[in-house]
């Protein structure tokens, strides 16, 4: 899947990793970015069509896709974090209408256009989805839930010719990781890796030297194929003459 020429969307456009996502799509030759954010964005570049999209909100999730008239990419960037400790219940529900189901709602508005286009889902998640940090528990259950989503979407829409990729980013200098003194990669690095990821058809994705630390032992190992043979349990497509 290569960038330039494509239409690409991207969630949570407004700052950091999303910000850094369309700059990039664009230096890739991207027809068209539509950059959705909770309030409108300005953007320089004419091939920018801001959205305003929370992705919480199923109203304008679903005027977002009624403004879209194609697309090859939708990027699933949207999302909080929030220190907590488990206690208030609030708190986990909030994380899970961001990160586990305005994923799911934004995804399912736009399936149709990414099953004309045989196009690309790509699912931004994070390496707490597989190792929490006591700090931030409500956001990694959340994220944990984000990623099973995307490798269940993986095997359903796989017959359908729609690939859909994880992205298990690790610690990335923006708002969301400003209590953290710890290092950091840049959104522009990360950005320009995850673009790598989608165009060398990397199911899951490791965009920073703090993620590919898992990269070869999660490619090659046990869960990752139990999740390939699992896979296999997804009904086809109907064949259409």
């Amino acid at each position: 899947m290569a960038i330039a020429g494509k239409t690409v969307l991207v969630t949570g456009a407004n700052r950091g990793i999303g910000q850094a996502l369309v700059n990039e799509a664009l230096n890739r030759g991207a027809r068209r970015v539509y950059a959705g954010t909770r309030e409108a964005l300005a953007h320089p570049d004419a091939r920018v069509t801001p959205l305003v999209l929370d992705v919480t909100s199923d109203a304008q999730i679903q005027a977002a896709a009624r403004e879209v008239e194609s697309l090859d990419i939708l990027i699933n960037n949207a999302g909080i974090a929030l220190f907590d400790d488990l206690s208030d219940r609030a708190v986990l529900e909030q994380h899970l209408a961001v990160n586990l189901f305005g994923t799911y709602g934004v995804t399912q508005a736009f399936l149709p256009l990414l099953t004309r286009s045989r196009g690309t889902i790509v699912n931004n998640v994070s390496t707490m989805a597989v190792a929490p940090l006591p700090l931030t528990p409500a956001y990694a259950i959340s994220k944990a839930a984000a990623f099973n989503l995307t490798q269940s979407l993986r095997a359903l829409l796989a017959g359908a010719g729609v690939r859909v990729h994880a992205v298990l980013t690790g610690p990335t200098d923006t708002d969301m990781t400003r209590g953290f003194d710890i290092p950091k990669s840049s959104a522009e690095s990360v950005a320009r890796a995850i673009f790598d990821g989608v165009e060398n058809g990397e199911e899951d994705i490791f965009p920073d030297p703090a993620s590919q630390t898992l990269a070869e032992s999660w490619r090659s190992g046990a869960v990752k194929a139990l999740e390939r043979e699992n896979a296999a349990f997804a009904a086809p497509e109907p064949v259409t003459a």
